[in-house]
């Protein structure tokens, strides 16, 4: 019994074939491909790094940031930035803080420098970061004076996000072994 002959003899048919399986080829690729990137543990920890990140920086900014002229909003956004002890000392002595800067009539802003994290725990939703920042702090009478600092802030996943419940200065100078 002799066998069909199968090969296509229209040189348009084959080229149509072979570009509706390479297409075919290429989506299933592209597929997989997606799917594999939208359901990597490594990009959702890379995510949730970049998120705590962006929340430390914004929080120790604010936190290194008053009006005297507008310090209400000014307290607020520090109340805002913190969770845990943090907020509770922040909230607790904002009176007489207030006080203190209305008498002095300062300004104070940050900028940041750069930042990073340390260490991150998504389960436990806890992060580490070490902030780098300019600090500007200008009396009613006369220069501003300007300050770089390092600030070492832990921070604490809520249900409004990434937010600082602790802050504090990083260690300065060189360690010398003995």
């Amino acid at each position: 019994m002799a066998r069909p002959d199968l090969r296509i003899r229209d040189p348009l048919l084959a080229a149509v074939l072979a570009l509706t399986v390479a297409a075919a080829g290429w989506a299933g690729w592209g597929g997989w491909s997606w799917y594999t990137a939208a359901h990597d543990d490594a990009a959702a920890y890379a995510r949730e790094r970049d998120r705590a990140l962006a929340a430390g920086e914004q929080a120790v900014l604010n936190l290194n940031t008053l009006d005297h002229r507008d310090i209400t909003r000014g307290l607020d956004s520090w109340a805002d930035s913190a969770t845990g002890e943090l907020r509770d000392q922040l909230v607790d002595g904002r009176e007489e803080f207030e006080r203190q800067i209305q008498r002095a009539k300062t300004v104070s802003s940050a900028k940041l420098l750069s930042g990073a994290v340390t260490e991150l725990d998504t389960r436990a939703g806890r992060a580490s970061v070490i902030i780098a920042l300019r600090i500007t702090v200008t009396a009613p009478k006369g220069e501003p004076a300007r300050k770089e600092s390092r600030m070492l802030g832990e921070l604490t996943r809520t249900p409004g996000g990434w937010k600082l419940s602790a802050l504090g200065q990083a260690p300065v100078g060189n360690a010398t072994a003995g």
